[in-house]
């Protein structure tokens, strides 16, 4: 019997897991058995791949950036590269306000159902306004002052960093162009080994992903709210699906029109890197796939994804900015305020900014929510509103997060001549050849 392919191993653990979540449920003793017996292999999963997402930041963007030898290159590359994010985010916030307007979700929300998802979300609703608040407090070139780390090993230290480990790994491939080619080979040869390296414990922890996202997915079913909540708010999580449905669709459009590669290949190729995404909720947690899947499945050189693709994965959030201007049009609806053109143009700048800034990990596209609302003067307290769906809309945001960060390195790819024909490594290929 052929052995099935990443994506269907994957799927049949996410479905498994779903299946066994709700027999276990019909249980009295089976939610915790699932919180204490299942849900840590989930965790496990989740941090092994958090686990090499620095080192493989490091390890691949300075073998990318030295591999240039020409600084004029990188510049091309990173302005090409910056510019096709910002324009996606724009498209995909645009789509969300267009879907939001015509389907207009808050109208159905009823006094008594926003009185009751308000009451019992408010905690959570300040959480989230207070760490907002001590953003909103910094000065307005607070984000360029974090992208340079006082101290690498410490940046290293924490995922949330990211930027600041892509600054010093672009600054040190600068550096290695600068010196002289012998001086240069010793430390290259090294990155070049080190990266080869990560990427084959990329292919190890992938043999699990079947279980990992069993154990994930049968935690969040256990873990979610009510079913009444979810009826309540099924409009709105309508119009994010739909939304994020039709930024696919642009995906591969620009794909094909681009790059001439067919939808399904894209899909094909992206589809493991894909449900991964929808089942830790966390780009740069999925990073390490994603770059996999591109340059082995997809033909984009590793000169472009080890460039391209970590700097997606910290400021291309197109879903997130998607889903932000739905969620705040739709808490302004639910309300009964009525926004403006000149509102919902803001929506669209603010958004596409908050992305940029906003972390590669679950939940915080809700921190950068906050600021949108407030600059478009919609009562913050309105985030309870959409707190009971949040994390299986934020499951698909992500999904839409990674194949942006795909699309943009195949466009980048193409525009310099670097997309070519995929070459696929299996994980033991190194060890059949030895143990000949």
């Amino acid at each position: 019997m052929r052995k099935l392919e990443l994506h269907w191993q994957i799927l049949l653990g996410m479905l498994a897991g779903v299946i066994f979540a709700f027999a276990m449920v019909q249980l009295e003793w089976g939610p915790k058995f699932i919180s204490d017996w299942i849900k840590p292999f989930g965790n496990i999963f989740i941090n092994s791949l958090k686990l090499i997402a620095v080192p493989l930041i490091l390890a691949s963007l300075i073998k990318g950036v030295s591999d240039l030898k020409d600084i004029s290159k990188l510049s091309k590359m990173g302005g090409r590269t910056i510019a096709i994010y910002i324009l996606t985010t724009v498209i995909a916030v645009t789509i969300g306000l267009g879907v939001v307007n015509i389907v207009k979700p808050g109208a159905s929300i009823s006094e008594e159902t926003r009185t009751e998802l308000v009451e019992n979300y408010k905690g959570d609703a300040e959480a989230i306004k207070s760490k907002a608040d001590k953003q909103k407090e910094s000065g307005p070139l607070q984000a360029l002052e974090d992208l340079v780390p006082s101290n690498i090993f410490q940046a290293a230290s924490d995922n949330g960093n990211m930027l600041q480990v892509i600054f010093f790994a672009i600054f040190f491939g600068i550096g290695l162009i600068l010196i002289p080619e012998e001086q240069s080979s010793p430390v290259k040869k090294f990155f070049d080994g080190f990266n080869e390296v990560i990427l084959k414990l990329i292919d190890l922890i992938m043999l699990a992903a079947p279980f990992g996202v069993f154990a994930l997915l049968a935690a969040l079913v256990v873990e979610s709210p009510s079913l009444d909540l979810f009826k309540a708010l099924a409009w709105y999580a309508f119009c994010v699906v739909l939304g994020l449905t039709l930024m696919l669709g642009v995906y591969l459009l620009l794909v094909w029109v681009v790059t001439k590669t067919s939808p399904s290949t894209f899909m094909k190729g992206m589809s493991p890197a894909q449900l991964l995404a929808f089942s830790t909720s966390s780009s740069a947690a999925t990073l390490p796939v994603t770059m996999e899947r591109v340059e082995e499945h997809l033909g984009v050189d590793e000169e472009v994804t080890s460039f391209v693709l970590p700097i997606g994965a910290t400021i291309n959030m197109d879903g997130t900015s998607l889903y932000q201007a739905v969620a705040a049009v739709f808490i302004a609806q639910a309300f009964g305020m009525d926004l403006s053109l000149s509102a919902q143009l803001g929506i669209i700048v603010t958004a596409t900014l908050a992305s940029i800034g906003s972390a590669a990990v679950p939940g915080a596209g809700m921190v950068m929510l906050v600021i949108v609302l407030a600059q478009a003067g919609i009562p913050e307290a309105g985030l309870a509103l959409i707190f009971a769906v949040d994390r299986p809309l934020d499951m698909c945001r992500t999904v839409i997060n990674v194949s942006g960060d795909a699309t943009v390195s195949m466009m980048v790819a193409k525009s310099v001549g670097k997309l070519g024909k995929p070459k696929v490594k299996n994980w033991d290929d190194n060890y059949h050849k030895t143990a000949k």
